[in-house]
């Protein structure tokens, strides 16, 4: 591996042992607790597209007259990417986005989609994504973690962009949540949860394999040998992970309360 993307990974390191460590995986027991987790989260799926627009607007072309991207093996990797998130199929094998599989999950165990709706709709209506941020309500952690991709995509910095993508979203999904979904279906027989078992398994598929040394590749290509660009790509994964951890932190928070509430 380069050398660069080594120390940038050993840098790393404590930021994703603390968030694979996470506290909030403990606090995740049953069904309300997922509903809690995914009411939040479903933000994160949402933004993460537009990271990924972002890098297919600048590293493959997206207009007319047509031309060749400058590199063929990162327009490829975006390209897949792009079919596999936004155009891959449903447990039904209908054509949907995984932003679309998930809050068709959330439906499904009965988490309240109305804040990501009346978000989307601001934005439909033409509101400003910053400004949609700002009057939403949520956690002010989950503001900041959109803000944050929101302000690296607006900074015009494909590499900074490429580092919030490739080590920013470090999404492992706990195996308590397939615990949580056996247990629930095992209580019930009647009621099952296919769209979020399809999900989660969906997800791991994709997000496995060849992505993630490509993601790598994609870094050094647009670093090559500038000491600043690759100082920015440190700077940015840094932040990434620290705003995941305070996404988590929010949400955990979130589920404690209402057990308080509750108890």
């Amino acid at each position: 591996m380069n050398p660069r993307l080594n120390h940038i990974e050993k840098v790393l390191e404590p930021l994703r042992t603390q968030l694979s460590n996470h506290p909030l995986y403990r606090d995740l027991e049953n069904l309300a607790d997922v509903r809690v987790f995914m009411e939040n989260h479903v933000y994160a799926v949402w933004d993460f597209m537009s990271l990924l627009k972002s890098l297919q607007r600048d590293l493959t072309c997206v207009y007319t007259p047509w031309m060749p991207g400058k590199n063929a093996v990162l327009a490829r990797f975006i390209n897949e990417i792009v079919h596999g998130e936004e155009s891959d199929v449903n447990e039904e094998g209908m054509p949907k986005s995984h932003f679309e599989m998930y809050v068709d999950a959330m439906n499904e165990i009965s988490a309240s989609t109305i804040g990501i709706h009346n978000f989307m709709r601001q934005l439909e209506a033409g509101k400003g994504v910053f400004m949609a941020i700002e009057s939403a309500d949520l956690n002010e952690k989950v503001k900041d973690f959109l803000r944050f991709t929101f302000e690296t995509i607006e900074s015009g910095k494909n590499h900074l962009v490429a580092s919030a993508f490739t080590f920013g979203r470090e999404d492992v999904i706990p195996d308590m949540f397939f615990e949580i979904i056996k247990n629930a279906e095992e209580k019930d027989q009647k009621s099952a949860y296919p769209k979020l078992t399809y999900y989660l398994e969906r997800h791991i598929e994709v997000d496995g394999g060849e992505h993630g040394p490509l993601s790598l590749q994609m870094i050094e290509e647009l670093c090559g040998d500038d000491d600043q660009k690759w100082a920015e790509v440190e700077t940015t994964a840094i932040a990434a992970l620290e705003q995941r951890i305070a996404l988590w932190d929010a949400i955990q928070e979130e589920i404690k309360s209402k057990k308080l509430a509750f108890a």
